[in-house]
This record gives structure tokens, sequence and C-alpha cells, in this order.
């Protein structure tokens, strides 16, 4: 008797473990396409009253919508989405702002071989995504992408002190990589070392100004810069290339903090009047608002001394004057002077003849000061 129990038992145990082979052969892979690694997403609802360190129940970062999106599994070609049920779950990497998001329903929509979803994140990372698709009790597909985050997101635009041509090649310092760059042609997210990806081959001012950003903002900052050196305001008109390129990396991203414009040399050189500045930033942002159907903020640097090149007082001054009103005119709003930035700040005839690496370090600097107020706007 004790024998045959110790077969039942026995049977029962092969049931079960063939049981939970079967289980997990038939969860098929989710190929995500969207977020992708490195990937910031721009948070929303942040109210700087409530992010305190001893607010009840922990600092209140803000939170985001994350885009789930991927190929649907072969395996599942004949199963409706109105059959499973889709799940997301968030878990903080190492040195992460922001908190857990335990197992959370989806609503999922299939469109042909693809699929798409969302969850509303709370702000922070590095994160863990992890999704996974029930039909009853079964698990029939899973999968994950890290790092992801909820944070800042911010499009560089200009000439070349914004672009990538001055001395020092500067690296991100997070031990996180908690500052990342767009490459715009390859689709890809990555962390923002210099030189910045498809710009020019020198230092920027990026990397360091996102360094500040992430312990004080306590989310990952992203940037995409489309900016293109010796480019004046003209260039960036609707119609031209420069504007096609800005309007479709707003597009690309989706939503974003602000655009970062650091752009007025090559208007120096051009002798171009205050009117005339005013109305082409004034036409370009309104047509782009347009396009991208929300407004973000239009951070304009005063940035018109490139002391090696020329020497026009009369001429940077109707430029600083431009942007002078721009920061009075709804929609915009006072990006840094970098124009205080003389001496060992800029490169000699020698050099790339824009900041020098101490010049970058102090540009961030300013920058952090503008984009940490429009962060913090009510």
């Amino acid at each position: 008797m004790k024998t045959k129990l110790l077969r039942i038992e026995f049977v029962l145990l092969l049931v079960t473990l063939a049981t939970m082979t079967c289980s997990q052969a038939v969860a098929a892979e989710l190929m995500l396409s969207s977020p992708t690694t490195n990937q910031v997403i721009q948070r929303e609802a942040f109210d700087p009253r409530f992010a305190h360190e001893h607010h009840l129940g922990g600092p209140a970062l803000g939170e985001g919508d994350v885009s789930i999106q991927g190929e649907w599994p072969n395996e599942l070609a004949n199963v409706k989405a109105d059959d499973v049920v889709c799940e997301a779950k968030l878990q903080r990497l190492e040195g992460s702002f922001g908190r857990d998001l335990d197992w959370t329903a989806c609503r999922l929509k299939r469109d042909g071989t693809r699929w798409s979803s969302s969850l509303r994140a709370p702000a922070g990372g590095w994160y863990q995504l992890e999704v996974r698709l029930r039909r009853g009790d079964s698990m029939v597909a899973t999968g994950s992408v890290q790092p992801i985050g909820v944070g800042e997101v911010f499009v560089v635009a200009g000439q070349s002190y914004a672009e990538g041509t001055n001395d020092e090649r500067l690296r991100v310092e997070d031990k996180f990589g908690r500052v990342v760059a767009f490459d715009i042609i390859k689709g890809k997210w990555q962390v923002a070392h210099d030189p910045i990806p498809n710009k020019a081959d020198g230092g920027s001012i990026w990397p360091p100004l996102g360094d500040l950003l992430v312990p004080t903002a306590r989310v990952p900052i992203g940037f995409v810069n489309v900016a293109v050196g010796g480019t004046a305001s003209r260039q960036w008109m609707p119609g031209e290339k420069l504007f096609e390129d800005l309007k479709a990396a707003g597009l690309k991203i989706g939503r974003f903090r602000a655009v970062l414009w650091q752009q007025g040399e090559s208007d120096v050189i051009e002798d171009l009047s205050t009117e005339t500045y005013v109305k082409r930033l004034t036409t370009i942002r309104g047509e782009l608002v347009k396009a991208w159907g929300f407004e973000p903020a239009w951070l304009a640097a005063k940035s018109t001394l490139h002391p090696t090149v020329y020497n026009f007082p009369d001429r940077e001054q109707r430029i600083r004057e431009a942007i002078d009103q721009l920061w009075q005119t709804p929609g915009f709003r006072p990006g840094p002077d970098t124009d205080i930035l003389a001496g060992d700040n800029r490169g000699g005839p020698t050099t790339r003849r824009h900041f020098s690496g101490i010049g970058q370090r102090r540009a961030a600097l300013l920058w952090f000061n503008a984009v940490w107020n429009e962060i913090n706007r009510r």
C-alpha cells in the first residue's frame, strides 16, 4: 500500500513538473520597440511644493505615460487582444530615484502584427520595465527593457556653441549614466558623452548640465540636439531644412520640457535688425507649436559674443535687445546670458575658437539656472 502511494505521489510530481515546463514553454517573448534602452520619457504633474524630502509619502516627483509597443508574437497570431490581459511593472535599479510600481493592468490594443499599451509611471529611474500577457491563469508572453526613466527631456537648437564645436570633449560623470542623448539617425538613446551623436566632433555644454540636473531634479535627463554650426536664424525658418529637422525631432520624441536655443552669432555677422530677429523667432516657434500640438517653453540664450571672429558691439547689442524682447513674449523664457563668459572661457585662434573647457562648464552652470527656474515654474 505504501509503495502504491509513493508511486501515485511520484506520478503527480511528474505531472506537475510537466505542466510547469509546458507553461514556461508556451510563454512567448514580447519584442518591445518602445520604450527603448536609455530612453527618458518627459514627466508631467510635477509640483515643486511637494517635492521636498519630508513630504508625506516621500518626495512627489511627478509622473509620466510610458508608451509600450511591440510586435504581436507569432505564437499568439490567432489570439484576440480582448482575450488577454496586459500587465506591467517597474523595478528601480541601483541608485535610482522614484519608486517601484507593482504589476498594473494596462489597456491593450492590437493592430495586425503590432500591439500597444501605456503605463502611468512615477517619475524617476533608472527603472527596469517588465511586461506580461496573461490568458486566464496562463502566462502567454513576457518581455522587459532596461534602463528607462521618467524625467526631463530637452530639445537643443541653434548653432556651434550649442552643437559641439567647443574645445574639450566632456563625459557624463553620473556613475549610473542618467544623462542621455538621442541619436536621431539611429533612433537610439545613449549616454550623452561628447561628441554629440551625428554632430560636430568636439565638446559641448550638455554633459555637465545634465550632471547638475540629475541630483537636484532627481530624475534622468535626456537631450535631443539638432543644432548646426554657422547657421543664421533665416535658416531655421518654416520651409527650410533645419526647421523640418527640428519639427521632426519634436514629433519623434513626443512631449519634452523646453527648447534650449543658443544662437545669434551668424545674425551678428549678417547685421540683422532687432525687429527681424524677433519676428523670425516668433514665427519659428509659432509654426512648431502648430506642428507639435503642444507648447513647450522656448529658453533663448544671449549668445552673440565670438571674440576671435569679430568685434561688432553695435550689431551684438541689436541681437541682445531682440532676446530681451523675446523674454517678454508669451511662450519664450529667459535663457542664460553666455556673453558674460569672456577671457579664459573662450578658446583662442589655435583652438576650436568657441568655449574652452572651463567655459563649457560655466556655460552649463548658467544654463542650469535657467532650466531649474523653468522646471520649478508654477
